[in-house]
């Protein structure tokens, strides 16, 4: 399982828009000027090919950080 750190890089490398060296295990992912249901998309893609875990729109809409989704993920494995 990767770590919270290795998780926020992956959550980064799916923003284009946002400076990764900004992004933060506490960065609340949906005060972002790029977040969209598209990205919602893309890391719920993302998080079945690197963890192998099925999330869903709640998990994510019920997330208000990074270190939120990544919690879930974890709790899933």
């Amino acid at each position: 399982m990767k770590t919270l750190d290795e998780f926020v890089a992956l959550f980064a490398e799916q923003l284009d828009e946002t400076d990764p060296s900004t992004v933060t295990a506490q960065t609340k992912f949906r005060d972002l000027d790029e977040w969209s249901s598209l990205l919602a998309l893309t890391l719920i893609s993302m998080i079945d090919e690197e963890f192998d875990v099925a999330l869903k729109g709640d998990d994510v809409k019920n997330s208000e950080t990074i270190e939120d989704v990544y919690n879930i993920v974890v709790s899933k494995k």
